[in-house]
C-alpha cells in the first residue's frame, strides 16, 4: 500500500480493535446503511456519513480499490427502529397528502445535497429499496421454509433457527425485547418481520404481491438483499449508527446466516467488520426526528454557518465517542476552520523558499493517526503542527496538505477565507451598505475619532456583522443559531 502503517479498525462484533485484512485486496467492499427518505436528515444522522466518508477516504488513500454501496430506504422502515408502528414513508405521504414517490424523490435529493455540502463523496452505487422488491421476495422464499413462519400480519423470522442471535448487540437482550413490537402469535419476542401483509381495508401506496400476501418488505430485509446483490457475501465492512447495533444489524446478520445456510462457517455474519459511529447529542439527549423540530444542515447554513464547520466539528471527536452538539462547539469549529483557511492562504501568498526540514514526518504521523481506527482528532493536531512548522517551506507544507485534504475532506487546499462568509437568511444589510460603513469607519480611525469608529462597529454588530481588524476579509456575518 502507498501508506504503510497497518490499518486497525474497531469491530463491533468482537468489541475490539482488529488489523484490517481485506477479503480481496483488489476490491474492498463496504456497505453503509442509508437514510429513510421520509423527512430531512438531521445533523445527528449526518454524523454517520462524515464517519463513513472518512473510512472510505482512508481506505482509498491507503491504496485499496473500493466498492461502496449506500442504500436509500423508501419503503418498509417503521416509525420505530424495531417492528412497531406505521411505515414512515406511508405516514409521511398521508401527512402531506401527496404521492409517496414524490416524498421519496424530494428527501432523497435533499439528502444528496447535504452530502455535497459536507464534501462527502458519493458511493460507487446508490441502491434504492423499491428497485429490489423481487430480489427481496426471492430472498424470503429461500429462507422461509427453514427459518420463518407465517401469521395473518405477515412472514416472521424465527431467531431461534440461527446460532448466537444478537451477538452483535452484546448484553442488551432486555433492551432489544422492549423495543420490538408485540405481535400476537410470534414465537419469540425478538422475532421480526420479513414481509408485512397489508391489513384488510388498509390503503397503502406501496404494496406488492408475494407468496405471503399483498404487502411490503420488512425494513431489515432490504440491507441483507442489497448488500449481497452488489457486494457478494461475505464482504468487508458494514457501517451504520450505533442505534443499528441493537436490533437492525443483528436482524441483518440473522437473515445473512439463514440465506448462506453454511454451518461450516459458524461465525458467518455477512460482513467481516461491523462498524458504528456514536450519537450526536444535545444536552436534552440524542437527536431524533420524532419531535418534529430538529436541526438540519440547511438550518445551520441559513444561520450563517459554513457546512464544513460541521464536518470539522465531527472530525474533532473520535467517531466512536459521543459528541455533544452546542452552539459553542459549532462556533469553535467555525473559528478553527477560519484560522486554518487564513493560515493556508498566507502560505499560498509567500514567496518560494528552501526547506530546512521535510514534511514527510507529518505525512507519516497522519498515516499513523488515521490507521489507528480513524483517529481524526489526532490527525487534526498533526495538521496544525504541519502548517505552523516554519522549518518546512510553504510549498512543501501545501504539498503535504493535499494528503490531509484527501483523508479529512476539508478542502483546505482550495478553500478561501471568503468562502466561509455565509450570509444568514435573517440578514438585512446589503454588502454595499456594509462596505460604505467600513469606509466611514476607516476615515474615523484615520482621524483618530475612535468613539465614532467604535460606534460604527457596534452599529454593524447590532445588525449581525462582525468587524474583524485582524482578519484578511475585514468582516463577517455572525451566525444566528437559535
Amino acid at each position: 500500500m502507498s501508506h504503510g502503517a497497518p490499518l486497525t479498525l474497531y469491530n463491533s462484533l468482537s468489541r475490539s480493535l482488529e488489523r484490517f485484512e481485506p477479503i480481496d485486496a483488489a476490491n474492498v467492499r463496504v456497505y453503509s446503511c442509508g437514510p429513510t427518505v421520509y423527512n430531512y436528515a438531521h445533523i445527528g444522522n449526518l454524523r454517520a456519513y462524515v464517519f463513513t466518508d472518512t473510512l472510505s477516504r482512508v481506505l482509498t488513500w491507503k491504496g485499496y480499490p473500493l466498492t461502496h454501496v449506500i442504500n436509500i430506504t423508501d419503503v418498509g422502515h417503521l416509525t420505530s427502529d424495531a417492528d412497531a408502528g406505521d411505515d414512515k414513508m406511508e405516514a409521511a405521504a398521508r401527512k402531506n397528502a401527496t404521492s409517496i414517490w414524490d416524498i421519496a424523490a424530494h428527501y432523497t435529493a435533499a439528502f444528496k445535497q447535504n452530502l455535497k455540502d459536507l464534501n462527502i463523496r458519493g458511493p460507487s452505487r446508490w441502491s434504492v429499496a423499491t428497485d429490489h422488491i423481487q430480489d427481496m421476495i426471492a430472498f424470503g422464499e429461500k429462507i422461509a421454509a427453514k427459518h420463518c413462519y407465517q401469521l395473518d400480519s405477515g412472514l416472521y423470522f424465527d431467531v431461534s433457527t440461527v446460532p448466537d442471535y444478537g451477538r452483535l448487540a452484546g448484553a442488551q437482550e432486555d433492551v432489544r425485547e422492549g423495543r420490538i413490537d408485540t405481535v400476537e402469535g410470534k414465537r419469540h419476542p425478538q422475532d421480526f418481520a420479513i414481509w408485512r401483509a397489508s391489513a384488510p381495508g388498509e390503503n397503502r401506496q406501496m404494496e406488492w404481491d408475494s407468496p405471503w400476501g399483498r404487502g411490503a418488505p420488512g425494513w431489515h430485509l432490504e440491507c441483507s438483499v442489497m448488500s449481497e446483490k452488489y457486494l457478494g457475501s461475505p464482504f468487508d465492512i458494514h457501517t451504520g449508527g450505533i442505534d443499528h447495533r441493537e436490533i437492525h444489524h443483528p436482524n441483518e446478520i440473522a437473515q445473512n446466516q439463514a440465506y448462506c445456510d453454511c454451518p461450516e462457517q459458524p461465525d458467518f455474519t455477512g460482513a467481516r467488520w461491523w462498524m458504528h459511529n456514536n450519537f450526536l447529542v444535545e444536552r436534552a439527549g440524542k437527536m431524533s426526528k420524532s419531535s418534529g423540530d430538529f436541526r438540519t444542515l440547511q438550518k445551520l447554513i441559513d444561520a450563517g454557518v459554513h457546512p464544513l464547520a460541521y464536518r470539522l466539528m465531527c472530525l474533532s471527536a473520535h467517531y466512536r465517542s459521543e459528541l455533544e452538539f452546542s452552539e459553542e462547539n459549532l462556533a469553535a469549529a467555525l473559528t478553527r476552520l477560519k484560522r486554518l483557511a487564513i493560515t493556508v492562504g498566507q502560505l499560498r501568498d509567500r514567496p518560494p523558499a528552501p526547506s530546512a526540514a521535510s514534511a514527510l514526518p507529518y505525512r507519516e504521523r497522519l498515516d499513523e493517526a488515521v490507521s489507528d481506527d480513524l483517529n481524526t482528532p489526532k490527525a487534526l493536531v498533526v495538521l496544525d503542527e504541519l502548517l505552523a512548522d516554519k522549518k518546512v517551506a510553504p510549498a512543501d507544507r501545501l504539498t503535504a496538505l493535499a494528503d490531509f485534504d484527501a483523508v479529512l475532506g476539508l478542502d483546505l487546499g482550495s478553500l478561501r477565507r471568503e468562502d466561509l462568509r455565509v450570509r444568514p437568511t435573517t440578514a438585512t444589510l446589503a454588502e454595499t451598505d456594509i462596505a460604505a460603513k467600513l469606509a466611514e469607519r476607516r476615515e474615523a480611525r484615520a482621524a483618530k475619532d475612535f468613539a465614532r469608529s467604535d460606534a460604527i462597529r457596534d452599529e454593524l454588530a447590532a445588525q449581525g456583522v462582525e468587524v474583524m481588524d485582524g482578519d484578511p476579509i475585514g468582516w463577517d456575518w455572525r451566525p444566528t443559531l437559535a
